[in-house]
């Protein structure tokens, strides 16, 4: 067997022998899951897709967007290019958990690639760490604690467990009908919409109808990727953000056509959307510990491990305590910056060594107290209720904050740039090895 510089094959690729054909074949599986379950952006796909061809003996390309990418893998010699597609899925993150440890096992052990194969494929077939009446109470619950946050009234709270209460049903039903999941910011809206404006019927004295349906539809507010695609776009990922971004435009646009359905059925006057909100009833203590019970509904939403809970309860405590204080120091959006910076900082750190949860798992919890997306959803109804100078307002709002966490979460990130090196070697701007 002839050998090359390194005492291997230079038709094999890596200590365990596998051909390119292997090597190949692996890295396309595993791009494809990232891409649906890992909830992970474009540079992280790249970077541990490049990691693990090097790891083992290859080199990887891709060029990535939101639902796809096109992977070319160069071993032993040869060089083999496939497309790869997977529309992105992220009701577990009990799966991004596993696949962390999975890929540093592959990293220090390097076992042959039918044995990674074959651990990969167990992970996408992991049962559900939470049975549906869990995941439901998780929904309810996940809107419960963040109710509060909307309105700090036992109103806003009564009527949230309500309307949380439908959509929670809704989203456990469309979960295996893959159609009505692609709708389904569209039917929640309609229903909370008509709920709300049929039978509860909020005046003013209760802050306007909106503000009573913003906690039922937070779990379906496309917060979290309007900020990733702006963070995306800022870093130089265009096709990815730009896609990702327009998939959350849309997703936005569902939930107020939705709201606009229950006022045309129900016929309200699009006057009424206006909002205001009320006058805090609720103690300082009842509003910090609302959090917790959000983090307990988000845990069982997405199915994240108990075991790591006391992670991600840290988090969200830490995004909003910096942001609390640093909107009394510098003001709402200098604060927002500071708060997402050290929360990327303390997601980067915390999520290095080996063993500990996903970066995506410790941030998500905390980059949702920054509340985002809602902000669109208030600016579009406000709009469509004729307030045009209350809408723009919530509007630019809305797009200082977006931008505002975009890049919080990109300097914070600047400040770790080790983590990259350590994990696996950077070639984004040389030629590799």
């Amino acid at each position: 067997m002839r050998e090359g510089p390194d005492g291997t094959d230079p038709g094999t690729t890596g200590p365990s022998g596998d051909g390119p054909d292997a090597l190949h074949g692996f890295l396309r599986d595993l791009t494809r899951f990232m891409l649906r379950y890992s909830g992970e952006g474009a540079e992280g796909i790249d970077r541990i897709v490049r990691g693990l061809a090097r790891a083992y003996g290859g080199r990887a390309e891709t060029v990535l967007v939101a639902d796809g990418a096109v992977l070319s893998v160069t071993a032993g010699g040869r060089t083999l290019t496939s497309t790869v597609s997977a529309f992105p899925d992220l009701p577990r993150l009990d799966r991004a958990v596993a696949l962390k440890t999975f890929v540093e096992r592959l990293r220090d052990e390097r076992p042959d690639l039918s044995e990674a194969a074959a651990g990969l494929r167990r992970i996408e077939a992991l049962p559900a760490t939470v049975p549906r009446a869990a995941r439901l109470i998780g929904i309810v619950l996940f809107s419960l604690g963040f109710a509060p946050a909307v309105q700090p009234t036992w109103y806003e709270i009564g009527s949230t467990a309500l309307l949380a209460t439908l959509v929670a049903t809704l989203t456990v039903l469309s979960e295996r009908r893959p159609r009505l999941a692609r709708v389904l910011p569209l039917l929640a809206a309609t229903l909370v919409s008509l709920v709300t404006l049929g039978l509860l019927q909020p005046g003013h004295v209760h802050g306007g109808p909106v503000l009573i349906m913003l906690p039922a539809l937070f779990f379906l507010v496309p917060g979290d990727l309007l900020s990733a695609a702006t963070a995306e776009l800022v870093g130089g990922f265009l096709s990815t953000g730009a896609v990702r971004l327009v998939y959350a435009l849309v997703l936005l646009l569902q939930l107020y056509v939705g709201v606009l359905i229950g006022v045309a059925v129900t016929s309200t006057p699009t006057s009424a959307l206006f909002d205001g909100a009320q006058d805090t009833e609720l103690s300082r203590w009842v509003l910090v510990g609302s959090w917790a019970v959000f983090t307990v509904g988000l845990i069982l939403a997405f199915g994240v491990p108990w075991r790591i809970a006391g992670w991600v309860t840290a988090l969200v405590y830490l995004a909003l305590g910096v942001q609390a204080a640093g909107t009394a120091l510098i003001g709402e959006v200098a604060g927002t910056f500071v708060a997402a910076m050290a929360l990327a900082v303390a997601a980067d750190l915390f999520s290095r060594p080996a063993g500990r949860p996903p970066r995506l798992v410790l941030f998500l919890g905390g980059f949702f107290t920054l509340t985002a997306g809602s902000l669109g959803l208030r600016a579009l109804t406000s709009l469509a209720g004729g307030h045009v100078l209350h809408g723009f307002h919530d509007l630019m709002d809305f797009v200082t904050v977006v931008t505002t966490i975009a890049v919080g979460l990109l300097a914070g990130a600047a400040l770790v740039p080790a983590r990259v090196e350590r994990e696996f070697p950077s070639d984004r701007l040389g030629t590799g090895d």
